[in-house]
């Protein structure tokens, strides 16, 4: 092994992901948690490189998906079913689709910002998660984690970020 950059480092920074997460209703904080490390484990990154956790519009009020994404220290991003649809991924679920009106809601969600498949879907008893390479312009961003209250808004590519402290004007 080189001493170089990881493939999915961004050169001069640490890698910066996506982690698509989808659940059954009730899933308990530590199981999504557990899941999510896991698949960081296996892409060899820290929870560090991780920029957003990302889910269906249906599933943003998820309590054990919003303490994830606040104990991660990260925005959680939710996106429409159809746009979830629209995204090519290697495991539909018939079932998923049923449910939730996409079927992908972990893959689709980690690769609708148009980054690559790292992680594919990994399953726990009540969630899914799957990493990506976060995509474009973002890739490289990093700042401090946010911290405070849940707060949520629309932004401008039509999806919801429930982030995480203040929002600050573009």
């Amino acid at each position: 092994m080189s001493g170089g950059p990881s493939p999915v480092e961004p050169p001069g920074g640490r890698a910066r992901v996506v982690v698509g997460v989808g659940a059954s209703k009730g899933v308990p904080v530590e199981e999504v948690l557990a899941l999510v490390e896991a698949a960081l484990r296996e892409a060899g990154l820290p929870a560090a490189a991780v920029a957003e956790l990302a889910t269906a519009d249906a599933k943003a009020g998820e309590p054990g998906i919003v303490a994830a994404a606040r104990q991660l220290g990260v925005p959680l991003v939710t996106y429409p079913a159809g746009d979830l649809a629209r995204v090519g991924v290697p495991h539909p679920s018939e079932a998923v689709r049923a449910a939730v009106g996409t079927p992908s809601v972990a893959e689709a969600a980690a690769l609708l910002r148009g980054g690559a498949l790292l992680v594919p879907k990994r399953r726990s008893g009540r969630a899914t998660c799957a990493v990506a390479r976060l995509g474009g312009a973002d890739a490289g961003r990093s700042g401090a984690a946010p911290t405070g209250s849940v707060l949520a808004r629309r932004t401008t590519e039509g999806h919801h970020q429930r982030g995480h402290g203040q929002t600050h004007a573009h």
